[in-house]
């Protein structure tokens, strides 16, 4: 079992219970939907991800003696409600898109069953894993989509706090990326992972030759040569002196990279290195990225802007209330009436409606029994059941599935919903 993700929460997710339990509501049952009331800035769709580091997170929700005796000396909670946090473990159904999915304004992407108190105390959980995962895979498609073909990298863990960066790694790899060089989120999660040498290696030596020298007897010929410490034709010349024409690579990180590629590969290509390829690195993000598909660019590297949601750290997820039963036992649709937040009540099922294998709208049918069977793709499936996770989802064969499903969902999209320009989303949402 890893360490207790228990107080990852807020507060008042535990004050809650806390009264709920004194006036005994604690124990109705409830239906909890996440969902985004719209996109960032104009953004065509969302890429739905997070969903294999939850079921961990749920896994190690666990309030151990340490954390129940702290509860207890800052007087958070009353006795009673503390003997049922040590009790603690989800015994509930959550049902949601499959990760890797596409999302739209008011798309239900999960739905958390259970009492109230356990459920309800997912919240800050369920949200700070969704919501910063969802971001990065967002960001990280419509970079991929840019390149057009060519691979990514992602390399942003310095960027961001170190459990970050391994989310943030593995969101990236479900939503097209090539590979991350954080290590952590190779052995972890199965992602592949590269890198070579920084400006400081180079530094280290009397000369960059003599760097070089050092890094192809290390490595081979095979590796990628960072060609931008000092003056990078000169740079180029050494690079092909000391490894030869079979060169890996060369990598760019500074400089007016349009010009400098066009440049650098009319160079390698008149010393006969007509193989080796040209890595870009320079605080790239999508729109960078599309300005360079003309150019001889062979593979991209992002750190800042995925890592951060390129502009959007946050996919913009609520987690609300949508029905629960009265006293009788009976099912009651709620929801928020405020005009800004309003949303619509009652438990969900969605579907993704398509017309020659390209979507056109995303259907959601209030309450579970209204969908059809010309409804169209399936959306909501089951992540865990009765408190038992689904395997499916977890480990490094969970996020090649959820790899794979990401590439069907962005195939689905209609031509302009890949564009990089603000608009519309690429579908509507109807609720039905």
């Amino acid at each position: 079992m890893a360490e207790s993700t228990a107080l990852f929460t807020d507060r008042y997710e535990l004050t809650m219970i806390d009264a709920a339990m004194r006036e005994g509501r604690a124990e109705r049952r409830c239906v909890f939907e996440v969902f985004s009331r719209r996109l960032h800035a104009g953004r065509r769709y969302g890429v739905f991800a997070g969903v294999g580091r939850l079921i961990d997170a749920i896994e190690s929700f666990r309030f151990d003696d340490d954390i129940v005796s702290w509860l207890s000396s800052e007087k958070v909670v009353s006795a009673e409600t503390l003997d049922y946090l040590s009790a603690y473990r989800f015994s509930g159904d959550i049902r949601g898109y499959r990760e890797g999915e596409l999302f739209f304004p008011g798309s239900p992407v999960l739905e958390v069953e259970g009492t109230f108190a356990e459920a309800v105390i997912l919240e800050t959980l369920v949200l700070s894993i969704l919501n910063y995962d969802s971001a990065v895979a967002t960001a990280a498609s419509r970079m991929a989509t840019a390149a057009d073909g060519k691979p990514v990298i992602e390399m942003g863990s310095r960027r961001t706090s170190e459990g970050s960066g391994v989310a943030a790694a593995r969101a990236a790899f479900i939503a097209g990326f090539a590979a991350t060089s954080n290590l952590e989120a190779g052995r972890t999660w199965g992602i592949p992972t590269r890198g070579t040498s920084a400006h400081s290696f180079t530094l280290l030596h009397d000369s960059e030759e003599e760097a070089f020298r050092a890094q192809v007897e290390a490595f081979g010929t095979d590796t990628t040569l960072l060609i931008d410490t000092f003056d990078i034709p000169s740079a180029v010349d050494t690079a092909i002196r000391v490894a030869g024409p079979s060169l890996g690579a060369v990598r760019i990180d500074s400089g007016d990279l349009p010009s400098l590629v066009r440049s650098v590969r009319a160079q390698l290509d008149a010393l006969g290195a007509t193989a080796t390829k040209i890595v870009v690195t320079n605080d790239l993000n999508e729109n960078t990225i599309a300005s360079l598909r003309s150019a001889p660019v062979d593979v991209f590297g992002v750190g800042t802007a995925v890592v951060t949601g390129s502009g959007a750290p946050a996919a913009g997820m609520v987690y609300k209330l949508v029905e629960h039963q009265d006293a009788a036992g009976n099912w009651v649709a709620v929801s928020k009436r405020s005009p800004e937040k309003h949303n619509p009540a009652g438990r969900k099922v969605a579907h993704r409606r398509l017309v020659d294998g390209i979507a056109t709208e995303e259907l959601v049918d209030l309450g579970s029994n209204n969908s059809t069977t010309d409804s169209g793709r399936p959306l909501i499936h089951d992540v865990i059941t009765n408190g038992v996770m689904r395997d499916e989802y977890r480990g490094a064969e969970g996020v090649t599935r959820a790899r794979d499903h990401h590439a069907i969902a962005l195939a689905e999209l209609p031509a302009a919903g890949r564009r990089l320009s603000p608009g519309d989303p690429a579908i509507p949402t109807v609720f039905r």
